[in-house]
């Protein structure tokens, strides 16, 4: 896993303020994702990914929807988003799993890329360079 992408609480909000939230753990991992969902979703080269605990987030003001889609393992990803901007905030697995992957554009203050892993790397953007020192897998990670 990536190593923590800074240290203290963490806070952000949708585009328009409508929903804040706040993390009150630590990140667990960090991750550039270059899947085609991920491109669709950000209109980007890529998706930064902030793992957190579930259970360290809590919003602050305003309230989430979820909309769900399938995934290439077979399973569904509940996606959260504010519903005046439409903003992806975060995502995780549908079946409720421990942690989520906050959206890292959504946060208050920038998230330094150094430590990030890059995945799916075979679906990255012509011209992205992945510097070399970075930890990146073509797929998933297993």
């Amino acid at each position: 896993m990536a190593q923590s992408p800074r240290s203290g609480p963490l806070a952000g909000s949708c585009q328009c303020g409508a929903v804040r939230y706040e993390i009150t753990g630590e990140p667990v991992a960090l991750y550039v994702c270059h899947c085609r969902e991920c491109q669709k979703q950000s209109a980007s080269a890529f998706g930064i990914s902030v793992v957190v605990k579930r259970s360290d987030l809590r919003i602050t003001r305003g309230e989430v929807k979820v909309w769900s889609r399938p995934t290439d393992s077979g399973g569904s990803l509940a996606c959260v988003f504010c519903p005046e901007c439409g903003s992806r905030l975060w995502h995780g697995s549908a079946g409720g799993t421990d942690t989520i992957s906050v959206k890292g554009g959504s946060l208050d203050e920038p998230v330094d890329l150094a430590p990030a892993v890059h995945i799916w790397t075979a679906r990255k953007l012509p011209g992205v360079v992945i510097p070399e020192t970075a930890a990146q897998f073509p797929g998933e990670p297993g």
